[in-house]
């Protein structure tokens, strides 16, 4: 990765493979061209040095190199503003109240991310079905926002913002549940849709992950031992009907 910044050889994302918070800020750093390596690690079995590092244990982490001393950035939303106010190409408004407005779009971005997680954890199909219709709802208030307000491809319209940089990773999640089965959540929802194919086009949302994503979320799914688990688990011993000519 190259860029022009001041802080560019000495940033470091700590990373995992499928974590949406990790994406949104590999996100946010391409679009501001900057360039940083990226490290990942085994949550599961988690190394020494990232314990000493991380207070919660999480990725993503930013650890910054400057001059002789070095400093570690831990919580995604806190990474973005720290991009924000040291890095070139700003991705936030600078209206206060529509930067107000983005944070608070934000917020929802990462509420969301809780309900897909309950989603896919599901033990039953009662709980399942509950969340698959939360998530139409939010994904419904998400709608009547693009209505009122959207004017071009993006949340707010011709520019790319931290917006779209967290949303990015969570549509994510659909490309991969669309190849499971037609959960209908996206359903009746024609801004949001346009919203996620443009991000799906995106070089930076496309490349915040490496190509083995999808079949290592599908083995992060099919593992969880969840009623979405046992859907792909029927689905891979379902025998292919042999058609007569």
């Amino acid at each position: 990765m190259s860029g022009e910044s001041e802080m560019t050889a000495r940033l470091t994302l700590v990373s995992h493979h499928l974590c949406p918070y990790v994406q949104r800020a590999a996100i946010a750093l391409a679009e501001k061209g900057v360039a940083f390596e990226r490290v990942n690690v085994d949550l599961a079995d988690k190394p020494d040095w990232f314990r000493a590092i991380s207070p919660l244990g999480k990725v993503p982490l930013l650890h910054v190199r400057h001059g002789h001393s070095e400093e570690v950035i831990f919580e995604s939303a806190v990474i973005l503003e720290f991009l924000e106010e040291t890095e070139a190409n700003p991705l936030h408004p600078a209206d206060p109240l529509a930067r107000a407005r983005h944070r608070a779009w934000i917020e929802f971005g990462s509420a969301i991310l809780n309900a897909i997680g309950r989603f896919y954890s599901a033990a039953d199909e009662a709980a399942f079905l509950h969340e698959s219709r939360g998530l139409s709802e939010m994904f419904a208030r998400l709608e009547a926002e693009l209505a009122a307000r959207q004017s071009g491809p993006w949340f707010a319209g011709e520019r790319f913002s931290l917006v779209d940089a967290v949303y990015g990773p969570i549509f994510r999640y659909f490309d991969n549940f669309d190849r499971i089965d037609d959960f209908g959540m996206l359903d009746g929802k024609p801004l949001v849709q346009a919203w996620r194919a443009a991000l799906s086009r995106r070089q930076s949302v496309k490349e915040a992950v490496g190509a083995d994503y999808p079949r290592r979320l599908h083995a992060f799914l099919r593992a969880k031992g969840s009623y979405l688990s046992g859907i792909i688990r029927l689905q891979a011993t379902e025998t292919p009907q042999v058609r007569s000519a």
